[in-house]
């Protein structure tokens, strides 16, 4: 395991923590509906992930903007992509494990198999088209699996 995906993972802790308390409070305590409710925490979360991974996990010194906007697009189609997999995934397997199972616990364990799927998507995106992009960021990539 390179020390890049190690950082990853530990910024990846720090994010998760911030947008899960806020994907569930919006969920549970608010009464959004998933969408809303996931869509807002992964919202607050990549900020503080942009600016982790961008300084501490990959070490990389591409432009803000530009990679602000990589990493927004990079984002939303891991978002789309793992938690729209983890709700008809968890939609189709739950009840058959649980025929009376609520819709509460259905989005709240769509969730939580969302996040699995997000975080390797989002990795994989981060580290090639975000900031490992380009001369600068192929280098910084490259010397944070180094150290």
């Amino acid at each position: 395991m390179s020390a890049t995906f190690l950082r990853f993972v530990l910024v990846g802790i720090v994010n998760t923590l911030v947008g899960l308390a806020v994907m569930l409070g919006l969920l549970n305590v608010a009464g959004l509906d998933y969408w809303l409710s996931t869509f807002i925490g992964n919202s607050l979360g990549a900020v503080v992930s942009y600016a982790l991974n961008r300084s501490y996990t990959f070490k990389s010194d591409v432009h803000w903007w530009r990679g602000m906007l990589q990493f927004a697009l990079v984002i939303l189609v891991c978002y789309g992509i793992a938690y729209g997999i983890g709700m008809a995934l968890v939609e189709r397997v739950l009840p058959l494990i649980v025929p009376q199972v609520s819709q509460v616990w259905i989005d709240n364990l769509a969730v939580v198999a969302g996040m699995g799927m997000y975080t390797i998507l989002n990795y994989i995106g981060q580290k090639r088209f975000v900031f490992g992009g380009g001369r600068q960021g192929t280098e910084a990539v490259l010397r944070s699996d180094e150290g």
